[in-house]
């Protein structure tokens, strides 16, 4: 018995499709974040970036759970003195949530070089159309 270790140049990356339609935006998150991260294969290395290509439709119609469209918000600051920007979660879904499905994926990836490079193969879409079907993404149902 060894322990296989992959290098960057032997991963091989698929592509993934991820209908949002229906489910909760915590539940496609965290799929989409596994499957980013490549942790459902086999030879996962946690310090190679062994991750795929995630493709997320029907942001729009994700679902949030409980009271967290009032009392849930997406908050930033540009470190200047009055710099806080405070935006609803049902505001925010209602208008991009494409990007409420990025935040969400973002918070469930690590904060280092390796993340930062998975989060650049999420493709988040408010509709049923995406840009990708020449990469003949597979479709997982979760």
């Amino acid at each position: 018995m060894s322990t296989t270790l992959v290098k960057p140049a032997e991963v091989e990356r698929k592509w993934y499709l991820l209908d949002a339609a229906g489910k909760s935006l915590g539940h496609v998150a965290a799929e989409a974040a596994v499957l980013l991260r490549g942790k459902q294969k086999v030879d996962y290395t946690p310090n190679v970036d062994c991750g795929d290509f995630v493709v997320v439709i029907n942001c729009d119609k994700a679902v949030l759970t409980g009271k967290k469209a009032e009392q849930k918000f997406h908050i930033t600051h540009s470190k200047y003195i009055g710099g806080l920007k405070k935006v609803q979660y049902g505001k925010l879904m209602a208008e991009n949530s494409d990007l409420a499905m990025t935040y969400a994926v973002k918070g469930m990836i690590p904060s280092n070089t390796i993340g930062a490079k998975a989060l650049t193969r999420l493709h988040c879409y408010q509709g049923a159309e995406h840009a990708h079907a020449a990469q003949k993404p597979e479709k997982i149902e979760f």
